[in-house]
Protein backbone atom coordinates (compact mmCIF):
# COMPACT_ATOMS: atom_id res chain seq x y z
CA UNK A 1 0.00 0.00 0.00
CA UNK A 2 1.58 3.80 -0.88
CA UNK A 3 1.99 6.03 1.73
CA UNK A 4 -1.02 8.13 0.24
CA UNK A 5 -3.63 5.50 0.68
CA UNK A 6 -2.07 4.65 4.03
CA UNK A 7 -3.18 8.37 5.02
CA UNK A 8 -6.27 8.54 3.67
CA UNK A 9 -7.27 5.12 5.11
CA UNK A 10 -5.82 6.14 8.81
CA UNK A 11 -7.79 9.40 8.44
CA UNK A 12 -11.21 7.16 7.33
CA UNK A 13 -10.42 5.37 10.01
CA UNK A 14 -9.48 7.91 12.70
CA UNK A 15 -12.99 9.75 11.65
CA UNK A 16 -15.04 6.80 12.44
CA UNK A 17 -12.68 6.28 15.86
CA UNK A 18 -13.87 10.14 16.81
CA UNK A 19 -17.54 10.09 15.60
CA UNK A 20 -18.32 6.91 16.78
CA UNK A 21 -15.71 5.60 19.06
CA UNK A 22 -15.22 2.67 16.99
CA UNK A 23 -12.39 0.40 18.28
CA UNK A 24 -9.19 1.21 16.50
CA UNK A 25 -8.69 -2.61 15.18
CA UNK A 26 -12.30 -2.71 14.10
CA UNK A 27 -11.88 0.66 12.44
CA UNK A 28 -9.07 -0.43 10.35
CA UNK A 29 -10.80 -3.22 9.09
CA UNK A 30 -13.52 -1.63 8.36
CA UNK A 31 -11.65 0.84 6.02
CA UNK A 32 -9.29 -1.87 4.29
CA UNK A 33 -12.72 -3.10 2.97
CA UNK A 34 -11.50 -6.86 3.18
CA UNK A 35 -8.24 -5.93 1.41
CA UNK A 36 -5.04 -7.15 3.00
CA UNK A 37 -3.50 -4.16 6.27
CA UNK A 38 -0.80 -2.02 6.60
CA UNK A 39 2.15 -1.75 8.85
CA UNK A 40 2.40 2.28 8.35
CA UNK A 41 -1.48 2.64 8.28
CA UNK A 42 -1.79 0.85 11.54
CA UNK A 43 1.60 3.12 12.90
CA UNK A 44 -0.20 6.68 12.06
CA UNK A 45 -3.65 5.45 13.41
CA UNK A 46 -2.61 3.68 16.98
CA UNK A 47 0.23 6.53 16.66
CA UNK A 48 -2.17 8.99 17.06
CA UNK A 49 -4.61 7.81 19.59
CA UNK A 50 -1.28 6.73 22.00
CA UNK A 51 0.02 10.75 21.60
CA UNK A 52 -3.43 12.01 21.04
CA UNK A 53 -3.12 14.39 24.08
CA UNK A 54 0.65 15.98 23.03
CA UNK A 55 -0.82 16.35 19.58
CA UNK A 56 -4.07 17.82 20.14
CA UNK A 57 -2.21 20.03 22.47
CA UNK A 58 0.21 21.20 19.53
CA UNK A 59 -2.42 21.24 17.46
CA UNK A 60 -4.71 23.45 20.01
CA UNK A 61 -1.51 26.04 20.62
CA UNK A 62 -1.50 26.95 16.83
CA UNK A 63 -4.94 27.59 16.17
CA UNK A 64 -6.30 31.00 15.87
CA UNK A 65 -9.76 32.00 16.76
CA UNK A 66 -10.28 27.94 16.56
CA UNK A 67 -10.96 25.25 19.11
CA UNK A 68 -10.62 21.57 18.74
CA UNK A 69 -14.48 20.85 19.26
CA UNK A 70 -15.36 23.60 16.26
CA UNK A 71 -12.79 22.17 13.74
CA UNK A 72 -14.92 19.99 10.95
CA UNK A 73 -13.84 15.98 12.03
CA UNK A 74 -11.69 15.49 8.45
CA UNK A 75 -9.32 18.79 9.36
CA UNK A 76 -9.37 17.60 13.21
CA UNK A 77 -8.32 14.20 12.20
CA UNK A 78 -5.92 14.78 9.00
CA UNK A 79 -4.50 17.65 11.28
CA UNK A 80 -3.80 15.05 13.67
CA UNK A 81 -2.16 12.88 11.19
CA UNK A 82 0.36 15.03 10.19
CA UNK A 83 1.48 16.81 13.66
CA UNK A 84 1.40 12.67 14.43
CA UNK A 85 3.96 12.39 11.26
CA UNK A 86 6.20 15.93 11.72
CA UNK A 87 6.52 15.05 15.50
CA UNK A 88 7.16 11.23 15.72
CA UNK A 89 8.13 9.90 12.04
CA UNK A 90 10.55 13.19 11.37
CA UNK A 91 13.54 10.81 10.81
CA UNK A 92 11.08 8.76 8.17
CA UNK A 93 9.04 11.58 6.18
CA UNK A 94 10.32 14.65 5.20
CA UNK A 95 8.41 17.44 6.49
CA UNK A 96 7.65 19.03 3.25
CA UNK A 97 6.21 16.02 2.47
CA UNK A 98 4.11 15.56 5.34
CA UNK A 99 2.20 19.01 4.69
CA UNK A 100 2.29 18.26 0.79
CA UNK A 101 0.52 15.26 1.58
CA UNK A 102 -2.41 16.87 4.18
CA UNK A 103 -2.96 19.49 1.75
CA UNK A 104 -3.62 17.00 -0.92
CA UNK A 105 -5.70 14.66 0.78
CA UNK A 106 -7.37 17.54 2.55
CA UNK A 107 -8.54 18.83 -1.24
CA UNK A 108 -10.27 15.00 -1.60
CA UNK A 109 -11.77 14.75 1.94
CA UNK A 110 -12.37 18.36 3.04
CA UNK A 111 -14.21 20.99 2.39
CA UNK A 112 -13.30 24.29 -0.24
CA UNK A 113 -11.25 25.75 2.75
CA UNK A 114 -10.07 22.71 3.94
CA UNK A 115 -6.24 22.43 2.44
CA UNK A 116 -5.96 26.27 2.75
CA UNK A 117 -6.88 25.81 6.55
CA UNK A 118 -4.45 22.94 6.87
CA UNK A 119 -1.38 24.66 5.58
CA UNK A 120 -1.67 27.39 7.85
CA UNK A 121 -1.86 25.15 10.95
CA UNK A 122 0.52 22.64 10.00
CA UNK A 123 3.17 25.68 8.69
CA UNK A 124 2.63 26.40 12.35
CA UNK A 125 3.33 23.33 13.72
CA UNK A 126 6.51 22.65 11.87
CA UNK A 127 7.53 25.54 12.87
CA UNK A 128 7.31 25.31 16.13
CA UNK A 129 8.52 21.80 16.08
Amino acid sequence: MKRRTAREKALQALFQIDVSNTDPAFAIDHVLEGKEGDEYLNRIVFGVIEHKEEIDQLIIENLEKWTMDRLATVDRNLLRIAAYELKYAKNEVPENVVLDEAIEIAKIFGDDQSSRFINGVLSKVKQKL
